[in-house]
C-alpha cells in the first residue's frame, strides 16, 4: 500500500471556512466530482455564489437599490484589455513588452515592478532577481504586489499544473492502466521522469504521485495517452485555459518541456495553482513529500513480486535541503526547470488564517535553490504586509463563474432566462393590466430580477474566489 508522508493537521480537508466553492474545472460528465527536469534535473459541482436575501420592501424599492448598485459598478469596474492570443510561432520576448495583458487590472499590465505601499507597508525584499513574479492572496484574489505579472515566457514543468486541473477529474484514483510502449513515446531527451516500465500496470493514483514529486513526464504522457492522447489533452488545456482567463498561454506539450511557442505567465500560472487547489486530490498530491512507488515485477522464488522505490517532491519549500528550510506552513504546489525556461515556480503557504500564493520565473541569480529562496521573501513580505498595502489587480474568476453572476444567468423554466424574459414581459404586463389578476406575477418577477441583479452586484463589488480551508501546517516527515 502507497504510504504518503504530508504535512500534517488536518489534511486536504474537502470543506472548510470557505466550504461553499467547489471545483472550477468542467467535469468530464455532467457535473461529478522537452528539455530539464522539474528540479533542475535530466469533479466538482458547478460553482454556486450565495444571492443576498430579497427585499422586504416594495419591488420599487428593490428596483432602485439594484439601480444603484449597478450604477456604482459602472462606474469603479476596471476595464481590461487582453493582448493578443500566443499563437504556435509565438516566443517569449527577450525583454517584457510595453503592451502586455490587462486582464486583472491595468497596473498587471505594465513593465517592471508594481506596488502600492501604504505609510507603514514593509517594502519588497531587494535582492529579487526573477525576469516575473507574482504574491497574491489565495483567497481573495487581490494581487499585493507583481513584477512583469503577464511576460509570456517559458514555463517548464509549472504548466504540469494545468495538465492536472485539466485531466485529473478524468480518472478515479484506483483506475489501473497497464503501460503500452506506445504511451511512452514523445517523452522527450532529458525529460525528468518517475521511472514507470513498460507493460507494467499503475494506479492513477501512482501516476499523479509520478507527476507532482518526481515531475515525471513519463507519468504526463501515460495520463495523455489515457486521455484520448497528447494533441486532444493539449488541446483541452488550451481550451481550459481559456476557460480560466489564462490568456497568456499557449500550450504545445502537456508536460511543460520545451517546444516553439509554448509559453505562459507568472500571472497565468498563480490563476491554474489557484484553481487547481480546489480539488482535494490536487492538495493531496501536491503537498506530498515522499512517497513509495511501484518498480519493475521480478521473479522471486517462483513468484512475481512488484518492487518498489521512495520518491520524493522536488519542491524545495516543502522538502528543504541543504542550503534552505522547509518553509513554515506550506502547501505545495508545483517547481520546474528547462534549458529556456529556467527555474520556474508556484507555491502555496498558509499563516495566521491567510493563504497566500506565490510565482517565480526564471532568477537571474545563478545561486543554488534561488528560486525558492525569492519565493520564500516574497511570502515573508506578503505575510508581514497583509492590511498595509492596495492591491495591484486581482485574480480573475473562470468566465463561468462570471457568467452564473450576471443578471438572469441560471434561471430555467417559465423565467426562461435573460432573453426569455425580455421576450415575455411586455405580454404579462399588458394581461395584468387588463384582467387585474397578474400584479402578484408580475411583483415576483421583479423581484427575482433584482436578486439576481443584486447577486452579480455583490460578486463583482467583493471579487472573491476563495479556496476551500487548507488549514496546512508543516509537521515532521
Amino acid at each position: 500500500m502507497t504510504q504518503l508522508h504530508t504535512p500534517k493537521a488536518s489534511r486536504n480537508q474537502e470543506t472548510g471556512r470557505l466550504s461553499f466553492m467547489s471545483s472550477v474545472s468542467p467535469s468530464p460528465v455532467g457535473c461529478a466530482e522537452r528539455g530539464g527536469g522539474g528540479d533542475g534535473t535530466s469533479m466538482g459541482t458547478p460553482c454556486t455564489f450565495p444571492l443576498v436575501p430579497a427585499p422586504t420592501k416594495t419591488a420599487r424599492r428593490g428596483l432602485l437599490v439594484a439601480s444603484a448598485v449597478l450604477s456604482s459598478l459602472a462606474l469603479t469596474a476596471p476595464v481590461a484589455h487582453a493582448a493578443p492570443r500566443p499563437s504556435p510561432s509565438t516566443s517569449p520576448s527577450a525583454t517584457p513588452p510595453a503592451d502586455m495583458s490587462t486582464v486583472g487590472g491595468a497596473q498587471l499590465g505594465r513593465p517592471g515592478t508594481q506596488v502600492n505601499l501604504a505609510g507603514d507597508a514593509p517594502v519588497l525584499p531587494k535582492d529579487l532577481s526573477a525576469r516575473s513574479w507574482i504574491v497574491a492572496d489565495a483567497e481573495s484574489g487581490d494581487v499585493l504586489a507583481a513584477h512583469n505579472a503577464h511576460w509570456r515566457l517559458a514555463p517548464a514543468s509549472t504548466l504540469k499544473m494545468l495538465f492536472a486541473d485539466t485531466v485529473l477529474p478524468r480518472f478515479p484514483k484506483d483506475t489501473e492502466h497497464k503501460v503500452a510502449v506506445s504511451d511512452l513515446a514523445g517523452v522527450g531527451a532529458g525529460s525528468s521522469v518517475v521511472g514507470i516500465k513498460e507493460n507494467e500496470t499503475y494506479k492513477v493514483h501512482d501516476l499523479w504521485l509520478g507527476v507532482f514529486l518526481a515531475s515525471g513526464n513519463d507519468a504526463v504522457h501515460v495520463l495523455s495517452a489515457m486521455n484520448g492522447g497528447v494533441d486532444k489533452t493539449v488541446r483541452e488545456m488550451n481550451e481550459h485555459a481559456e476557460e480560466l482567463q489564462a490568456l497568456d498561454t499557449h500550450v504545445v506539450s502537456p508536460d511543460g518541456y520545451d517546444a516553439p511557442g509554448q509559453v505562459s505567465s507568472a500571472y497565468d500560472l498563480t490563476l491554474f495553482a489557484r484553481s487547481g487547489l480546489q480539488k482535494k486530490d490536487f492538495r493531496e498530491y501536491s503537498s506530498t513529500v515522499r512517497t513509495k512507488f511501484p518498480g519493475a515485477t521480478k521473479k522471486s522464488k517462483g513468484k512475481s513480486v512488484r518492487g518498489s522505490f521512495e520518491i520524493q517532491n522536488t519542491n524545495r519549500l516543502l522538502r528543504g535541503d541543504s542550503d534552505i528550510s522547509v518553509y513554515p506552513g506550506i502547501a505545495g504546489v508545483k517547481n520546474g526547470y528547462t534549458t529556456n525556461a529556467g527555474h520556474t515556480f508556484t507555491g502555496v503557504a498558509e499563516r495566521d488564517g491567510k493563504v497566500l500564493l506565490v510565482t517565480v520565473m526564471n532568477p537571474e541569480k545563478q545561486e543554488h535553490n534561488e528560486v525558492y529562496k525569492e519565493s520564500a521573501r516574497l511570502l515573508d513580505w506578503g505575510f508581514e504586509t497583509a492590511g498595509k498595502v492596495q492591491p495591484v489587480g486581482e485574480l480573475v474568476p473562470p468566465k463561468s463563474a462570471q457568467a452564473s453572476a450576471q443578471p438572469g444567468a441560471g434561471t430555467t423554466g417559465e423565467a426562461g432566462g435573460a432573453k426569455g424574459a425580455d421576450k415575455s414581459s411586455k405580454p404579462a404586463v399588458g394581461a395584468s393590466a387588463a384582467s387585474g389578476s397578474g400584479g402578484m406575477g408580475v411583483a415576483l418577477g421583479i423581484a427575482a430580477g433584482v436578486l439576481a441583479l443584486l447577486g452579480a452586484g455583490v460578486f463583482l463589488v467583493n471579487r472573491r474566489w476563495p479556496l476551500p480551508d487548507l488549514v496546512r501546517r508543516r509537521g515532521r516527515s
